[in-house]
């Protein structure tokens, strides 16, 4: 008896958890004239952000946002990264990133990165590899946004 009391317990407490995490909070973003990247709410509470390039003040933009974004992060989320607009990435772009990916609060986040070559692959990749171990988001690249897609609808309990 106390073994069933237990799972029902469980079950309504990750209802409880699923409801809580698809409340939206704000999405804080301000388009900029130097930023090149646009970033809108998804249904699941997390983001899509699609880049058209890693320049500079795309990335010291986008640092900013993703830092401010992290602070108030308090649950498991969802965002898809649509780079395959990108043609390269820059090594000042990876330092950037890998510096946001090594915040503690990126551990909560499912991150499905969509490319359209290998080079841009090979940058999300060295990203992944030097961020902070424990604290980096869970990442998997994709060629395809629909498989990106399928993979982030997966439960976040079964982060990555």
């Amino acid at each position: 008896m106390l073994a069933l009391y237990n799972a029902r317990e469980g079950i309504i407490a990750l209802i409880k958890q699923e409801i809580i995490m698809t409340e939206s909070k704000p999405l804080n973003w301000t388009a900029a004239p130097e930023a090149g990247y646009s970033v809108i709410r998804r249904g699941d509470g997390g983001m899509t952000l699609t880049f058209t390039n890693l320049s500079e003040s795309t990335m010291q933009h986008w640092h900013t946002f993703a830092l401010e974004h992290l602070l108030g992060s308090d649950r498991r989320t969802r965002n898809l990264y649509d780079l395959r607009a990108v043609k390269e990435f820059p090594e000042s772009a990876i330092r950037i990133a890998v510096d946001a990916n090594s915040d503690p609060s990126a551990r909560n986040i499912r991150v499905a990165v969509v490319v359209a070559n290998e080079t841009i692959a090979n940058g999300i990749r060295t990203v992944a590899a030097l961020a902070e171990t424990g604290l980096a988001s869970a990442l998997k690249i994709f060629t395809d946004i629909n498989e990106a897609e399928a993979w982030l609808a997966r439960p976040l309990d079964q982060i990555p």
